[in-house]
């Protein structure tokens, strides 16, 4: 079974009008995501929270592709145990798994707690993305040349690593968007350090510019309203995350980078001050490894 297996979170990106978490409305770069691989052949797995608008994007994704082997997952992302089961039974069930897109996320502008008492921005962008990638790995390393893509943002420039405060209990008072911020911050540093840990796994982040999607449109409606002119399509926001998850021409770049336009780009502003020590990044890892462990099994 050499055909191009990708699992796909996030997979409708739109937020729901009433708690701005993703996804709900079908569109957005995840749907774009998922449909070109479908283009392309592969198996598409979608990972997606809400089961009614999840039945009509495959459906979508059928139709223009071509490709009836779609397949739908329910999994809400801010609950860490049932990140842990689903990826469990998906290596159990599943032979193989080339290709990884994190895409799912959420910008949360109170500062919410799940049933588990974790922040929702935290649980849902990097420790869900942590939990999801850390357990598949196993099937994801018995495959051909995998890779795994994680949808950042260039907002994270603004923003220096801290995993002191990985709950937001400090910040005070709450800003949605930097928490997003931090949280994008932080996968840039997952993708830095996992590509040192797993070699034989080409990973990889970007930064989609800024797309006219539902969860733009929603989280942040005065940076909507005047630039919605300018902003790009969820196709051209999607396409360097596909050129990282299918193309040949990606992987002759080095692994664990931060991408934008297909061209590595710099995760540091000239004199910003965000940067930390390799130490602070292990640091971090450890501290999600740990915070994982609790929800496992």
């Amino acid at each position: 079974t050499n055909k191009l297996s990708c699992l796909s979170t996030g997979t409708l990106s739109g937020f729901s009008r009433d708690s701005r978490s993703l996804p709900s409305a079908n569109s957005g770069i995840g749907k774009c995501i998922a449909t070109e691989i479908a283009k392309r052949g592969g198996t598409v797995h979608m990972v997606c929270r809400n089961p009614s608008s999840a039945e009509e994007a495959k459906q979508d994704i059928i139709d223009a592709s071509n490709n009836s082997n779609i397949f739908v997952h329910i999994l809400d992302l801010s609950k860490p145990r049932d990140v842990h089961k689903f990826a469990q039974d998906f290596c159990k069930n599943n032979e193989s798994l080339h290709v990884l897109v994190n895409n799912a996320g959420c910008m949360f502008n109170i500062r919410e707690l799940t049933e588990d008492n974790l922040e929702k921005n935290f649980v849902t962008n990097t420790l869900g993305t942590y939990i999801l990638t850390t357990q598949l790995l196993p099937l994801i390393k018995q495959s051909e040349k995998p890779r795994v893509v994680t949808v950042s943002s260039g907002g994270m420039l603004v923003q220096k690593l801290d995993y002191t405060d990985m709950q937001f209990e400090k910040m005070k008072p709450f800003d949605g968007t930097l928490a997003y911020a931090q949280n994008k911050r932080q996968q840039v540093v997952m993708t830095e350090q996992y590509a040192k840990q797993h070699p034989e796994v080409y990973f990889s982040c970007m930064h989609p510019g800024w797309a006219d999607t539902p969860s733009v449109c929603t989280s942040m409606p005065d940076f909507y309203s005047k630039l919605k002119d300018k902003l790009r399509t969820p196709d051209e926001g999607a396409d360097t995350a596909v050129w990282l998850a299918v193309s040949p021409a990606a992987v002759q770049h080095p692994a664990g980078l931060f991408f934008q336009d297909r061209n590595p780009a710099p995760t540091h502003l000239p004199l910003a001050s965000t940067k930390v020590t390799t130490k602070e990044k292990e640091e971090f890892m450890t501290a999600l490894e740990e915070l994982s462990k609790k929800f496992a099994g």
